[in-house]
């Protein structure tokens, strides 16, 4: 894929590595980070590159991997990290210095079959290929709650309603937040409210969203602000959203320099954070959210196409109005 194009090429299943593991894929969700790579605007990225890193699929051939068994349903964590690294060393593998996440700084998943460190192979826990390819954004959203370690009854306001903010609101509600939905999209928002039952929805192109927030908090405004669209526009403008000794996390991204009012952040003493991939304590968390029945990520999926539709259609998915939640990409 290069910008504004997809190609099909054909590779033969790769050769087994040491301590690697090959997959037979099933299941490619599609994310914004493909989506904003289509654009050729999202960061960190080169060309041209295989997409793909939502993945699920049938563990065919492995070496090094205790516990797994060929033909198993797998997942795997998609952030490859060095192990060595000040990060890796304070056991923060999700930001490692020499990260390289699968479909963006390498090669991902859009193939019939694809090789990965036997170290990041995920079991399936009885989950269905389209459970398990959805596991990795809401891990995403999962890692970013942990990050801002929400409190039972907090007013958590998450703004941006696409499939990565879904997955936060879902995970601020399991940590017992009281979730405000914040999106310019008022389908998005009917979605947040009539399946997601978030406790709250607000379009943000009203002209007195600060007024609402105030309202629902009781005049305190929301002590945790996450931010998952990748907007600098909305990033920028959502720190006058903060309570007084609130924490704002940054899971979105963009290319930009953020501003704000220093002694309005500072008056508040604002706790200001970024959020960046997941932990395989998140994505077990998430696992065992999906197996209790308290994330249905099924509703998720808007639209679903084979592997050879991708080119013709991956294009409508960037225009709104085709109400483009999440995509799958199905392999037989």
């Amino acid at each position: 894929m290069e910008p504004g194009r997809f190609e099909y090429k054909k590779e033969e299943m790769p050769q087994l590595k040491r301590d690697h593991s090959i997959i037979k894929i099933k299941r490619i969700g599609v994310c914004g980070t493909d989506l904003h790579a289509f654009e050729g605007t999202q960061p960190f990225f080169t060309y041209p590159r295989i997409l793909g890193h939502e993945l699920a699929g049938e563990l065919v051939d492995t070496n090094n991997a205790p516990g797994f068994t060929i033909g198993e349903t797998v997942s795997f964590i998609p952030y490859f990290n060095c192990g060595n690294c000040i990060a890796c060393r304070m056991h923060k593998p999700n930001c490692c210095t020499q990260l390289q996440v699968c479909g963006v700084h390498i090669n991902g998943g859009m193939a019939e079959y694809l090789s990965i460190p036997s170290t990041s192979l995920l079991h399936g826990e009885g989950l269905n290929f389209d459970e398990l390819a959805l596991v990795e954004p809401l891990a995403i959203g999962a890692h970013g709650v942990r990050r801002a370690a929400i409190e039972p009854g907090e007013f958590v306001l998450v703004i941006g309603a696409g499939p990565i903010g879904l997955g936060t609101m879902e995970l601020a509600r399991i940590a017992g937040g009281k979730v405000i939905a914040l999106d310019i999209n008022e389908p998005r928002l009917q979605f947040c409210k009539n399946k997601l039952n978030v406790d709250y929805t607000i379009n943000a192109s009203s002209s007195d969203v600060t007024e609402q927030l105030k309202q629902i908090t009781n005049g305190d405004m929301p002590t945790v602000v996450v931010d998952a669209t990748g907007s600098l526009k909305a990033i920028n403008n959502s720190f006058q959203y903060m309570a007084h000794g609130a924490r704002y996390v940054l899971i979105g991204l963009q290319k930009e320099a953020i501003s704000f009012n220093h002694p309005e952040f500072h008056k508040r003493e604002g706790t200001l954070m970024s959020s960046r991939n997941a932990t395989r304590n998140d994505f077990e968390h998430v696992i065992r959210c999906i197996k209790n029945g308290e994330i249905k990520p099924a509703s998720y999926i808007t639209h679903r196409v084979a592997f050879d539709e991708v080119a013709e259609e991956f294009e409508s998915w960037l225009d709104p109005s085709n109400g483009v939640i999440k995509a799958m990409i199905e392999l037989h």
